[in-house]
């Protein structure tokens, strides 16, 4: 698979993983505390897809880096929130189970991008 075809996949995935989180977020309870994680979830989950577009149409290398860096950063803290929200028991085990996978997943193909990037 070429550079760009890859890129164009991973930017229709994490396009698709933004959304999952949304709809999962739909699902959190409205109180106080449901409405923070689902804004912060939200607000990670989408910004994965959104940094990582950025960074296909950076300027220079160090740009392209530091975006990388973030949508790295943004998966993490999704799969912080996941965790928040099955250890709450907000929304049942299985309907997470398979976000919760993706976003590993996603996090995992950012964090091999940035060590490449580092040699």
């Amino acid at each position: 698979m070429k550079n760009k075809e890859f890129a164009q996949q991973l930017e229709h995935r994490t396009k698709k993983f933004a959304i999952r989180i949304i709809k999962l977020s739909v699902s959190l309870p409205n109180t106080n505390e449901g409405r923070v994680i689902k804004n912060q979830i939200s607000r990670s989950g989408t910004s994965v897809g959104a940094n990582y577009r950025e960074a296909n149409r950076s300027r220079s290398k160090a740009d392209f880096k530091n975006k990388i860096k973030i949508s790295e950063s943004e998966a993490s803290e999704t799969v912080y929130w996941l965790e928040i929200i099955l250890d709450m028991n907000w929304i049942e085990a299985v309907k997470v189970e398979s976000i919760m996978k993706e976003a590993r997943e996603v996090l995992a193909i950012f964090t091999t991008i940035s060590i490449k990037l580092k040699s």
